[in-house]
């Protein structure tokens, strides 16, 4: 008879493992706090300084190694609310004007905690969250007159928007081929036009897309600084003649620098006659379609074929959240579809739904929709109409108190809410008012006073204020101008 062997099995003094609190209700109770701390910190933006820098001390607190054992949650926010809390970017202040960001709101925010308790993923599924996001983009496509049949997917911003919008234009002017075969395998090259004004991601872009920035031709602008649609016709003739395939016309409904938007009815009719895709990077203007003073300067944009745009600045969404719309749907679905035998479709259960993924690179998506949906819900989309209008009034209104100074110089009068104008009192060098005015604006910065940015138009470095602030007061624009003299004067 053989040796018998026993085997005690599961029989462990190991215990299991949670990132749940043991004590819920002091997590409740710090919770409260954390929301109670965050009502006051918005609610006295005006009152901090719009940004300062962040002295060693705390910058050495973010070199600090790796923690390997636990450490109390009111000891950790205790940190962060020393270190983090006191040195944000700013763009929540009524006074931050810099590049082009919204202001966010606080339904926002609780629209982002609510979300990441769900904690979904909007790769998709027959779940609630998606259907959120479904619902937003419909509301979006309504808002740029898009029909209900339309496409559309978010994405982190503009720029990835963007990217999408340009990669579906390329694969209908392809035939769909260009999936299988690359651009290696294109009969001949595409090309995209744009103004010379168009933002850099579309660059970026084309070079992920394979294309090159050869691909892109900027192509020179009027003294409005919209894309000349001469040069547009005389730039497709002559890529065709070369043997080149032109693809798609990339207007810019509100450019960084100035705002200006492009003749979007004529590029349309071009992009007819020549059947070229029509796509509008509107991340800065296409929301103007919901403004009741100002819809008319982006009349024609329901034409295009597809849109970026950005909830994160004009409806001041918390970041991030970018969306692309495109009018074909299915040329969306099959620019990114897979058959994959771990994702399919099924008749009922969680796989009944959409599958978002497929309108996008993306497979792991958040939940941006929620803090968007809420907001919406909360303030209705004629709130947010006017408060663009708004915006549009307080950037004239700046112009206005800037043409009345004789010491200041609108280098680009606003089409919607960016003004581009320097501290200049005469007889000064160009080189000389460009260290005077970057200097105006450091030292704004510093003394937490403002955020502007600068740029160059025409060949002239100015401040440039983009007013996407509803927190924006015309108070706060005269005390701009009076601090822009203060300032240029004691510098000269």
């Amino acid at each position: 008879m053989g040796d018998t062997v026993s085997h005690t099995v599961g029989a462990t003094n190991v215990t299991p493992e949670t990132l749940d609190p043991q004590d819920w209700r002091a997590l409740r109770a710090l919770s409260h706090r954390m929301v109670d701390d965050a009502i006051d910190y918005v609610a006295g933006v005006r009152d901090r300084p719009i940004w300062q820098p962040m002295p060693d001390s705390v910058r050495d607190y973010f070199d600090t190694p790796l923690p390997k054992t636990p450490q109390p949650l009111d000891s950790v926010y205790r940190e962060l609310s020393e270190n983090l809390m006191p040195y944000p970017m700013g763009n929540i202040h009524p006074r931050f004007w810099g590049w082009y960001m919204g202001a966010g709101n606080f339904t926002g925010a609780l629209g982002d905690f609510l979300a990441a308790v769900v904690g979904s993923n909007l790769g998709g599924g027959d779940h609630a969250a998606t259907r959120v996001e479904q619902q937003l983009i419909g509301w979006l496509k309504d808002m740029v007159g898009f029909p209900a049949t339309a496409g559309g997917t978010l994405t982190s911003g503009g720029s990835m928007a963007n990217l999408i919008g340009l990669a579906v234009a390329r694969n209908v002017q392809s035939g769909g081929q260009i999936r299988e075969t690359g651009v290696a395998g294109a009969s001949s090259a595409m090309v995209f036009y744009a103004s010379d004004q168009v933002h850099g991601c579309h660059r970026k872009a084309l070079e992920i897309l394979g294309h090159g920035n050869t691909a892109l031709r900027k192509l020179p602008t009027d003294g409005q600084l919209r894309m000349d649609t001469h040069a547009l016709r005389r730039a497709i003739a002559a890529d065709r003649g070369a043997g080149l395939q032109p693809a798609c016309v990339i207007a810019t409904a509100g450019t960084v620098n100035t705002g200006a938007i492009d003749d979007l009815r004529d590029i349309a009719e071009i992009c007819r006659e020549e059947g070229l895709w029509f796509h509008v990077d509107g991340c800065i203007g296409a929301l103007l379609a919901i403004a009741p003073d100002n819809a008319w300067r982006v009349a024609a944009i329901e034409q295009a074929d597809s849109i970026a745009l950005d909830p994160h600045k004009w409806l001041h969404a918390p970041f991030d959240v970018g969306c692309v719309l495109t009018r074909d749907r299915e040329a969306h679905f099959e620019t990114f579809t897979l058959d994959q035998e771990y994702l399919q479709k099924t008749e009922r259960g969680l796989a009944a739904g959409d599958w978002l993924y497929e309108y996008g690179p993306q497979t792991s998506r958040g939940f941006r929709a929620l803090k968007v949906w809420m907001a919406l819900k909360e303030h209705g989309v004629e709130k947010f109409g006017r408060l663009i209008d708004q915006d549009v009034a307080h950037a004239k209104y700046l112009a206005a108190l800037i043409e009345d100074e004789t010491d200041l110089a609108m280098v680009a009068a606003p089409t919607i809410n960016i003004v581009c104008f320097r501290f200049d009192p005469g007889q000064l060098g160009e080189q000389h008012l460009k260290r005077i005015n970057t200097e105006i604006m450091l030292r704004m910065q510093e003394s937490g006073f403002a955020i502007l940015s600068d740029t160059t138009v025409s060949g002239r470095h100015c401040l440039r204020v983009a007013i996407n602030n509803h927190r924006t007061r015309q108070s706060d624009l005269d005390r701009l101008v009076g601090e822009v003299l203060r300032l240029g004067r004691d510098i000269a």
